[in-house]
This record gives C-alpha cells, structure tokens and sequence, in this order.
C-alpha cells in the first residue's frame, strides 16, 4: 500500500471524479443503498478488498465515508484508493457483527485490525464426537465436533496444562496408538451395544498411559463410557476454570472410597486433589470473590499494537495470553479494541461472563449479545474506570507493551521502520539523501521570563543525546517572542566558530523547526544571513502538517506512516528537552530568597536560620534579637537580615 502524502481535498476530488462518464459516482452509488443492517467492502482498482465493515444503516455508514464526514485519520487516504465497494444485507446488527469477522478472516483488508503475524495459535482439544473423547495439543480448528480451548500463546504451557489435566482426570490422548485402535474398532461397529465385551473381545492390553496413571484403560475396557464422560466432563470444567466444582466432586468421591474401605483408589484421588492445590498455590489471587473474567490491555506503537489478556476464572489469575497486532491504518483505540475481540472471541469457546476493556466500545452492548450467543450465557463487555479491575487492565496494558518491545527487538521491526522513515522523508521533502542527521530547535518560556531554546540532533533516526545543546535566551524579551528567540539561537547554533567546532557534530541534513509557516520563515531568513544553504521544514502541532519554503501549501504526512512517526518523535523530543530546562531554571529562581542577597549568610547559615523559624512569614516577624538567638549567626549579620527584610516590606508596601 502506497504512503505518499495525500490530503482532504485530494480524497473529495477522487470521491467526486469516481464513474466520471457513464458509470455513476460513489456518491450517486451510494445513495441507492439499502437502509438495512449489514456489512460492506471497500475495492480498490484492481478490484481488491481494502476494507470491511458494518452497519446498523448501510447507506448512513457509507455516506460518511464519500463525504468524509468519518473523522477517522485513515479515511481520506483509504478513500483515495477506493474504486468500488459491495455490500451484503443481514437481518441484525448481530448477524452483521458474526459476517463482519468471517469477511476479515477471508480477505484480510489493509485498512482492518488484525493479528501482524497470520501464524496459528495453540489450542487443547476434546474430540467430543467420540464415544471416548481424547484430549490433544493442536493448531487447527475446523472440525466440528471438536471443542477448542485457548488460545495459548505459550505452546509450553498448553502441554502442560494437558499433563496436568490427565494427572487429575485420567483421559485418552488423541496421539496414544490403543485410542486410535478402539476408534477404529468402535466405528467399524458402531451397533454393538457391549462396547467393553466388544473392545475385550481384541485382548488389547492397556497402553503405558494407563500404568503410570494418566489413562483410564479404555484400550483394555477396564471404564465405561459413563464413566469414562464423566471423566471428560470434569477436565472441560477444569479448562472452563471451574475447578472449585471439580474440587468438590473429588472430595465426595474421596470420601466415598474411604468409606467402602477402597483405600488405593481414595489415595488415588488424594493425589489428585494434590496436584489441583499445587496450581492453585502458583497463581494470583486477584478477587477473593471468585469471579470469572478476562482483562484486556493494549500497548500501541506506530502501526502495531501488543494485546495481553488476563483470564481470570474463580478470582485467580489462571494464565495470560499476548499477541502482537497489525492495527491497520492509524485506526483509533476503540477500533483497535473492537477488532480484537471480534477475532480474539470468534476463535475460543472460553468465554467468561465479563470481558473488561481500556474503552468505552460503541457497539459494546451488540458484541455483548454477540459473547453471549457464542457462549450460551449472559456475557457484558465492560470499561472499568477505577478499583482493582481498573489496576489490573494497566497491568496487562504493561505486559503488552513488553510483549511488543519483544517482538520489535526480535524482528529487527524499529530498524525497518527507521529506514522507511528516512526515505519517505527523502521523497516528501525532496532532499537529495536521506536526512541522516537530523537537527530540530524549539522554544519555551514563560511571558518573556527564564526563554530558553533546546537543539536536539538525530542521527539515522535515533535520538544522539550525545549532541544535544541548550540554550538561555540572551534577548530582553517583555514577552514571549519566538520569532526573535528562533532567530537568535539559530544564529548562535549556526555561527562560524561552531560550524567548526567538533562538538556541535556535522553539518545536519534536515533542520526541524517546532511551528509553521511563520517559524519556517524566521529560520530561512537567519540561514540566508548566515550564507548557509540546509533543508529546512517547520512541523505545526495543529495538524501535524509539514511546511517546506517552496510551497505555501503544507504537506500532509499520511497519518501512521513511518515518515510521520519519525519527525513526531524529533519535534516532541526537543520540546520536552526544552520545558524540562525552562522548569529548572524557574524552579531554582523560586527557591532563590532575600537571604541569598545578604552579606555573610551561606548555605550553612540559611539552612539554620530557615529551620529554627520554619518559615518566611515567621522570620520577617522576627526581631533582631530573636534572629541573633539562632545558634551560628552573629549580631552583625542578624541586623543586616533584619534591615534587608525591612527594605523589601517597604517596597512591598509601595
């Protein structure tokens, strides 16, 4: 997908231009849309989808996108490249939700939120449509009678979970070669109704599985399918996270044996129980009310995202789960949220009462209905604003910005996206290289008072704190003046003498001024004084539009892009060198008092005299005597403090 620089206009006019001749525009297109729910798909020219979406009113949706009215960054760049678009017309907002998902997982459109990479997440399996369902570690999920759990994206942690599993409710595992035999055998004859006289009629033998524990003998027909369901039932509840349930029917059964003085089987499922305490004892408990729930959090960067979910089942942190996402095309937060759990839900069956996101979702009560459909009970999607829920999100928000610090170290990711930064900046601001060292200037101040300029330099498009500089503005300014403030450290960075001096570094080949059109032009008017011949733009804070001296007409970076993200970074890091060193030099001025100002008073004696009065009010009201009583202060300097605070009441009184 291309990332020149586009603009509002330029989008009207392609909106506009579309069916010029016989075919209708997009705008006349869509004015004959239905009313009706549904979703629709934006084409480019080459007839590829770019983008899905869904509507409670077809034709209200799409007219906010040909008249632009969707103030969504992305949209005036996405318009542009439309050529046509489809729609499909359901019954509900419902029915469009569930086909909204299903068209993003077949097209996979540009503009839309989804995984970044398209790799299969691990899932543990029941195949319930066995007579003796097995339990199995796999990737796929297309066969119906199978019921998913997951995703973990932590495939270690899914194997042992399902050797836990057959620790404390002994099942088949779908790999075991004497599950494989009675499967067959049960489906060659499916009528026989003694299935065990059937399966004992083989002389199979029990597999190992079983002498160690883990199996429950299916293989020798030493369980019946009773029995043997009830076992699978009881590892579902376990990944549902029912497992106080589970606890319970293993105690009864505990004490059952006990009493029939089965001591070997109650031992049995004492170790059992054993196993379920150790897990429990390993994880958080984070509610004492035993809720079941999954947090969300979210970390952006550029044009990726991490998501980090917390499942939480019965108060106890019982794992996480972390994926890194392609947000699209500067898509918003809500945007960025909705698409997630769309697809994070479309692919699990384990799907809690309460899904707490960082937002306030617009269709929150449709994707309810929508979680509670897929999950059989009430479900609500909920923004917790403050308490523990509210702690917790901002924690998997900090687990999701590690994840994603992850995955860009690992792929090289922030590197790829320097190098793209540079050369798209190369081609907007027809430089003739790449802009390697970048300078950029900015100006803080305060009504005139404690003016001071940063200079921050960035060298193939990372921060070079090495070269940073800052200035305190020498002019007399009765107030803020940035034109005069620009012009004299320029003059100052830019002189002969540190053109030549080594450590002001190289000359740059982008020169970054903070502000538009008339900041760019008091920095091309210093520059031309100085006979100096540098690239010069000005970034304006308003709308993040780059100003250029050949043109009046700023450009726009589109919105997410490399290029725009880079020269964000160099402008808001000169901005905060700058504040930070206008506050130091304000603060240190506040804490400045009288005291410095008299004669024989130091550090010392300040600190002493500050500490027996406690305060400035309290010393001014002091007499002579009671300033000389201070341990270290002589009688000469307590009458020069006691006549220097008398001076500044007059002239306070005047």
């Amino acid at each position: 997908m291309p990332v020149a620089p586009f603009s509002v206009r330029a989008a009207s006019e392609h909106v506009r231009e579309q069916g010029a001749g016989h075919a209708p525009s997009l705008v006349d297109q869509v004015a004959k849309v239905p009313t009706d729910p549904g979703c629709y798909l934006w084409k480019d020219a080459d007839g590829a989808v770019i983008y899905v979406g869904k509507a409670k009113n077809l034709r209200a949706r799409l007219r906010q996108y040909v008249t632009l009215t969707d103030d969504r960054a992305k949209i005036p760049l996405m318009m542009q490249l439309v050529a046509s678009f489809d729609y499909i017309v359901v019954e509900s907002e419902h029915e469009a939700l569930v086909l909204e998902r299903e068209l993003i997982a077949q097209y996979h459109p540009y503009f839309n939120v989804d995984y970044k990479d398209d790799k299969s997440y691990p899932y543990i399996a029941i195949t319930r449509g066995d007579l003796f369902p097995a339990i199995k570690y796999t990737r796929e999920r297309h066969r119906p009678d199978t019921r998913y759990y997951g995703p973990y994206t932590d495939s270690r942690a899914a194997r042992e979970t399902i050797d836990t599993l057959r620790k404390v409710c002994p099942v088949c595992s779908a790999s075991c070669a004497e599950w494989k035999r009675v499967r067959r055998l049960l489906d060659k004859r499916p009528a026989d109704a003694d299935v065990i006289e059937l399966i004992c009629a083989q002389k199979g033998r029990p597999c190992f599985d079983y002498h160690v524990g883990r199996g429950p003998g299916v293989c020798a027909g030493m369980i019946s399918s009773d029995e043997y369901a009830k076992n699978v039932r009881r590892v579902e509840r376990f990944l549902s996270g029912q497992r106080r349930e589970l606890t319970n029917e293993l105690k009864v059964d505990m004490a059952d044996a006990a009493a029939s003085l089965d001591f070997e089987r109650a031992g049995r499922i004492k170790r059992r129980l054993e196993v379920i305490d150790g897990l429990d004892d390993r994880q958080q408990v984070v509610f004492p009310t035993g809720v079941d729930l999954d947090l969300i959090g979210f970390y952006r960067e550029e044009t990726i995202a991490g998501a980090c979910v917390f499942v939480v089942r019965e108060g106890r942190v019982q794992r996480t789960c972390e994926f890194i996402l392609d947000k699209g095309f500067d898509v918003d937060e809500a945007e960025l949220v909705a698409g997630f759990v769309k697809r994070y839900y479309d692919e699990t069956a384990d799907i809690p009462g309460e899904v707490d996101v960082p937002v306030e979702l617009a269709d929150a009560e449709v994707m309810g209905g929508w979680l509670a459909a897929k999950r059989g009970r009430a479900c609500r999607l909920h923004h917790p604003q403050r308490g523990e829920k509210r702690r917790l999100l901002d924690m998997a928000a900090k687990n999701a910005r590690h994840a994603l610090m992850r995955y860009m170290m690992r792929t090289g990711y922030s590197d790829d996206r320097t190098n793209q930064a540079l050369l798209q900046l190369e081609s907007a601001l027809a430089l003739d290289a790449p802009p390697l060292r970048i300078e950029c200037f900015d100006i803080s101040t305060l009504h005139g008072a404690f003016t001071v300029a940063s200079m921050v330099v960035f060298t193939n498009g990372k921060p070079d704190k090495s070269q940073y500089r800052r200035f305190k503005i020498r002019a007399e300014l009765d107030e803020a003046n940035d034109f005069v403030s620009m012009s004299e450290v320029l003059g100052r960075r830019y002189a002969p003498d540190r053109m030549a001096d080594e450590r002001f570094g190289s000359r740059p080949d982008l020169l970054v001024v903070d502000g538009g059109k008339p900041q760019l032009t008091a920095a091309m008017r210093q520059l031309a004084e100085l006979g100096l011949d540098i690239p010069v733009c000005g970034l304006a804070k308003a709308d993040e539009e780059v100003f250029v001296p050949w043109d009046d007409t700023p450009i726009v970076l589109p919105s997410g892009s490399a290029s725009l993200y880079l020269i964000k970074q160099v402008r808001d890091e000169s901005h905060r060198f700058a504040i930070t060193f206008h506050r130091e030099l304000r603060g240190k001025a506040m804490t400045t008092s009288i005291l410095d100002e008299v004669p024989g008073v130091g550090p010392t004696r300040k600190k002493a005299i500050m500490r027996h009065f406690g305060s400035m009010k309290k010393l001014r009201a002091a007499r002579v005597e009671e300033i000389a009583a201070v341990k270290g202060v002589p009688a000469d300097v307590a009458r020069a403090i006691y006549e220097s605070l008398r001076a500044l009441d007059a002239d306070r009184s005047e």
